[in-house]
């Protein structure tokens, strides 16, 4: 999800509030020493009515920041928004839907209403072993080329650049797709020991095979620290397994009446 206002520090004064400590799924193994995420957890405040009023604002439904703008309203921590790894940033917005409405979440699945319990859902389990303490930096060997790479698991930072390169990109051929090959460009650090940013993105333009594109894909996915969103429940057809939560706008705000897009 993309962010207009690139000021997005945020700093409190100590709190006049209910607040709650939320775990965050890198244990803070990803941000450098001295960055107020390293400690592995963050401090939210519960959703007031302030909060609802973000949740309605038509301008940042339309621009698609409601969720950031909601989640920097509800960190107490003074972090920078920009520096959050996706999978800890999940674990805020689930958290704050769970303290602002209760862990209880309807949706609709084929025509049909279903209940989950949130507070079920549970981190991915991840072997800390790959990951060397306070740097977001791997590496791994493309199965098929055997081509060397080093990449980073993406910040909301990232997300906003790569939102902001696909647009420009689509101005120009708009039934084109960029959204993978960018996101690629943005992950990958170095190609062989070479860290040029001209040779990540020739690379991933002429160069990456796309059988090796899936499994590099599939190792992220492995090895990324996040909320598994995977649910089972029981419809009239049966029980499903292995679906993703659908989420939208109404998983904040249920009978809002709001836009139901997807974020």
């Amino acid at each position: 999800m993309s962010e207009s206002n690139p000021t997005t520090e945020i700093t409190s004064e100590k709190p006049k509030f209910p607040t709650e400590f939320i775990s965050l799924p890198s244990k803070g193994l990803l941000y450098p020493k001295g960055n107020s995420l390293s400690n592995g957890k963050i401090e939210m405040k519960y959703m007031t009515a302030k909060e609802e009023d973000i949740l309605t604002n038509q301008n940042y439904i339309k621009q698609g920041t409601v969720i950031d703008k909601l989640l920097q309203a509800l960190i107490v921590s003074p972090i920078n928004y920009d520096d959050l790894i996706i999978g800890d940033k999940n674990a805020i917005m689930l958290a704050a839907r769970v303290l602002g409405y209760g862990a209880e979440y309807t949706f609709e699945w084929n025509g049909e209403k279903v209940t989950v319990d949130l507070s079920t859902l549970e981190e991915k389990p991840f072997n800390e072993n790959l990951f060397v303490p306070h740097e977001n930096v791997f590496s791994y060997t493309l199965p098929h080329s055997k081509n060397e790479i080093t990449f980073k698991l993406l910040t909301h930072g990232d997300e906003r650049k790569i939102d902001a390169e696909v647009k420009g990109l689509q101005k120009i051929n708009k039934a084109a797709s960029y959204e993978l090959s960018t996101r690629l460009k943005h992950m990958i650090t170095s190609v062989n020991g070479d860290s040029e940013r001209k040779t990540v993105r020739e690379f991933v333009d002429n160069y990456l095979l796309a059988r090796d594109s899936q499994s590099f894909r599939e190792h992220l996915r492995n090895i990324t620290p996040d909320i598994d969103m995977t649910i089972s429940f029981e419809t009239s057809e049966g029980l499903q397994e292995g679906v993703r939560l659908p989420m939208n706008t109404s998983f904040f705000w249920p009978d809002a009446g709001i836009s139901d897009k997807s974020f």
